[in-house]
């Protein structure tokens, strides 16, 4: 048997729990992974609400992004080996929160020995999606990018991309996440309503590109800044977004590789700045749930 978090019903965290299944068996094309990290991103807990639908039959795995031990393969599967190194999202249903879950082979991605488990696993959703949202708009070197959500774990991997590419980023989030932004290089401007004021005061020309992490009101209120509409990328509310003039997040299918490249030459460091057992997992949810992670929080079965 093997572990595995769950929720019982859509809502809120008190339908979570931990359960056991039988370890789960690798059909064609897929590998069986033993967990030794798992990502924890908003996401989780907005599939757990029902606000990405309600279609799965409960109790419903969680978790979307590991690194982990292949320890058994699928017929077809030539390209992995058992006891390789990986990381990538799960297969559907499988849920990452989990002494063992399943990855497609097409998907997994080589783990970097440079880097640990734990750094790994914040790849697949956020570092994609970091990778993504900077590539969208091509700057040059000493143009304007605003990071509106730059202390999660995204908004953390895209001013350091920002950095990387010798932009001049301004990071916008809470107060108690300003050294993890400055540690970046970005500056620094507190969330609220006089943010919209104080980036003007540091780009009076507007900026290049506006990466968009909160969406809503928040995006709404920085917008303006945008040196063109079209320069406004969201991976958070894709559609306020497009009603903007920008766009939502493009996913390019070799971001996952290219930015796992990046990572492990050490051009850019995640920040992990939580690590939970998974008996722990509704602290590391209710965490993220309520905005106080500072960079990435994970979960180590």
């Amino acid at each position: 048997m093997s572990r595995v978090y769950v929720f019982h019903e859509y809502g809120g965290p008190e339908t979570e729990a931990l359960i056991e299944r039988p370890v789960p068996e690798p059909g064609p094309g897929d590998l069986l992974v033993e967990v030794r990290a798992a990502g924890v991103n908003p996401v989780d807990w907005k599939i757990r609400e029902g606000r990405l639908g309600r279609h799965n039959e409960p109790p419903v795995p969680m978790g979307r992004e590991v690194a982990g031990v292949v320890t058994a393969l699928g017929t077809g599967v030539e390209d992995h080996e058992v006891g390789d190194e990986v990381l990538g999202m799960v297969a559907p249903g499988q849920g990452g929160f989990a002494d063992h879950t399943l990855l497609r082979a097409a998907d997994a991605v080589a783990k970097p020995e440079e880097i640990s488990f734990a750094m790994a696993a914040t790849i697949p959703v956020s570092g994609t999606t970091a990778y993504d949202l900077t590539h969208a708009i091509e700057l040059e070197a000493g143009q304007a990018m605003l990071v509106l959500g730059a202390g999660g774990g995204v908004g953390h991997l895209v001013a350091e991309i920002g950095r990387v590419h010798q932009f001049t980023v301004i990071g916008i989030a809470s107060q108690d996440k300003r050294e993890l932004v400055e540690s970046t290089g970005a500056t620094f401007v507190a969330a609220g309503d006089g943010a919209a004021a104080a980036v003007r005061e540091l780009a009076p020309d507007g900026v290049d590109l506006i990466v968009d992490i909160v969406g809503g009101q928040a995006l709404r209120d920085v917008a303006p800044l945008a040196t063109s509409p079209d320069r406004i990328v969201s991976a958070a509310d894709g559609a306020t977004a497009i009603e903007l003039g920008g766009s939502g997040r493009t996913n390019d299918p070799e971001s996952m590789e290219k930015i796992t490249g990046v990572i492990g030459y050490q051009v850019i460091t995640p920040r992990i700045t939580g690590e939970f057992p998974l008996d722990r997992a509704r602290e590391a949810l209710a965490l993220v749930e309520e905005g106080h992670a500072a960079g990435k929080t994970v979960i180590v079965p």
